[in-house]
């Protein structure tokens, strides 16, 4: 089983049957795989070597998944890279990555243009309706429409065009590169191959119970593991997909799941602070009426986050809490919905295939109860980092996936997470999860979002400092932190509370906490400049 068989067999199944909305576009599951066919056979007849790279720069749509489906059918290893890079990220990513072809859009020809694409084995420039004037002597430049109407020679006595490209790879080989989100150092390629992949959207079937009557909205980029994820988890059982790029308006996501009879959406935690605060979710309670299931992922969200979200939504509609890492080709544990209200502060157990334990610095599992890091091991795990040997070593050993995160087990199996093993900040000789902090300001719900940093102090060597997205333009600093000091003991009360419009963020919608940092320090500067 290869990734690009979900594609083909839901189109053999559904040939006729929407499976991408996306703005004007409606495309059948037989018109994506025509296109990634043609697609694929353009690659092959461009030299596209087996294993190869092809970097994909685009937003999501329709020529997105098209994109995906065709690299991985001529045999190649799709490579998504982030829609917020700057030249100064792409152009190291490049010379890593040493892709064959690019396939972007016209929303990104300036940032191509300034970028250096003179690295070895690139040839190949694909745009989707280019706006600018290309003179590249190393790269030959195709409009994408070329590239999706190219004609294939026909091949005798085979009835499956499709399954012409098949012998180009198996489920063993590296199907697709995914870079972690840098946030808190250098980005690192996530290896994952046909076989990771594929025994990770079949268990997310599994448990999720997904159906080809699905329909799940998107609003989470494919280039991140999780979007990446929910594209070929719904391609796997023949649903529909809705994308959306349009989050910064939520008013049109609620809109339209109402317009397509969404039956599932998936967001991380900024997502859902958004929606309770920003959208209007409340009032369109009742017109939400095929909404079966919300899930989460991508990092912790708070406890009054999941309440609100519970008040808020339809009773019918469930919650799934999950976890997971881009080295997991995206999902560890889920929280079955059932549990939701008992365990609303854990993860959930792990899901079907993969094995999670609880070790401490020896490598020795640990009682139920005592904390550990967790340790996953199972058919989704990577393999490695891209051209890194040294930090593929440090998470990848005999017992698994070093995931770099403390929990322990209750007695039921549920695993609560303690927060990251390298995230805590001494403040004053006390050890402090930021996490905690965070969740104490949502609290007060006075906050809509917030992110706790230290800050280097002479005298704390740390010292505890918010920025906090205030719920209403009228909302004091003092009030939240008086409310604070009701539910955390002075020590971890922090010392500045900053109001922004929105927390710094990667493109995948996660807290970036070192541009959060970067905006007390740069005011420690500008101040001792004065």
């Amino acid at each position: 089983m290869l990734i690009h068989h979900f594609l083909e067999n839901s189109t053999k199944r559904f040939p006729d049957k929407l499976a991408v909305i996306h703005e004007k576009t409606r495309a059948t599951y037989g018109q994506v795989n025509a296109a990634a066919d043609q697609l694929a056979a353009f690659l092959v007849n461009r030299s596209a070597l087996k294993g190869g790279r092809v970097v994909i720069l685009m937003e999501n749509s329709f020529e997105y998944i098209v994109a995906y489906y065709g690299i991985l059918k001529a045999g190649g290893v799709a490579v998504p890279l982030s829609t917020d890079l700057k030249p100064d990220g792409l152009n190291p990513l490049l010379a890593e990555l040493e892709p064959t072809v690019i396939i972007s859009s016209a929303r990104f020809e300036r940032l191509l243009q300034a970028s250096d694409l003179n690295v070895p084995n690139l040839n190949t420039l694909i745009i989707q309706n280019p706006k600018l004037k290309w003179v590249c002597d190393n790269l030959s430049i195709f409009n994408f429409q070329q590239a999706t109407s190219y004609k294939q020679p026909p091949i005798q006595n085979n009835p499956q065009p499709t399954n012409q490209f098949n012998q180009r790879t198996n489920e063993t080989n590296l199907a697709n590169i995914i870079y972690t989100s840098g946030s808190t150092g250098t980005p690192k390629g996530v290896m994952l191959t046909h076989g990771n992949i594929v025994a990770n959207a079949d268990s997310i079937c599994q448990y999720l119970q997904l159906a080809d009557s699905d329909i799940q909205m998107v609003v989470l980029p494919f280039f991140y593991v999780m979007g990446q994820s929910l594209l070929n988890t719904i391609f796997a059982v023949g649903g529909t997909l809705v994308l959306n790029n349009k989050f910064a308006f939520p008013a049109t996501v609620i809109n339209q799941m109402i317009e397509e009879k969404v039956t599932l959406f998936s967001g991380v935690p900024s997502t859902y602070a958004y929606l309770l605060h920003r959208s209007p979710l409340a009032t369109n309670k009742k017109r939400l009426t095929n909404l079966r299931m919300v899930t989460q992922a991508g990092g912790h969200m708070a406890r009054s986050i999941k309440t609100a979200l519970r008040e808020t939504l339809p009773a019918r509609t469930q919650i799934c809490i999950m976890y997971g890492a881009t080295e997991a080709s995206a999902r560890l544990t889920w929280l079955d919905p059932h549990w939701f209200d008992q365990k609303i502060d854990s993860i959930g157990r792990a899901i079907p295939g993969v094995i999670l334990k609880i070790l401490d610095a020896n490598g020795a599992e640990v009682p139920s109860g005592e904390k550990g890091e967790v340790v996953a091991s199972g058919p989704n795990i990577t393999r490695g980092y891209w051209m890194d040997p040294q930090a593929t070593a440090r998470v990848l050993d005999d017992h698994g996936y070093h995931t770099g995160d403390i929990g322990w087990r209750d007695e039921e199996g549920f695993i609560f997470l303690e927060g990251r093993k390298d995230n805590l900040l001494k403040v004053g000789g006390h050890r402090i999860n930021p996490q905690e902090v965070e969740d104490a300001l949502l609290a007060t719900e006075l906050a809509v979002e917030a992110a706790v940093v230290g800050v280097a102090d002479e005298l704390l060597g740390k010292r505890l400092s918010a920025l906090v997205v205030p719920l209403n333009g009228d909302a004091a600093p003092e009030a939240i932190l008086e409310k604070c000091a009701a539910l955390l003991p002075k020590y971890k009360m922090p010392s500045e509370l900053r109001f922004v419009r929105a927390l710094p963020k990667n493109a995948n919608g996660k807290v970036d906490r070192g541009r959060c940092l970067d905006v007390f320090t740069a005011e420690v500067q500008r101040t001792s400049r004065l």
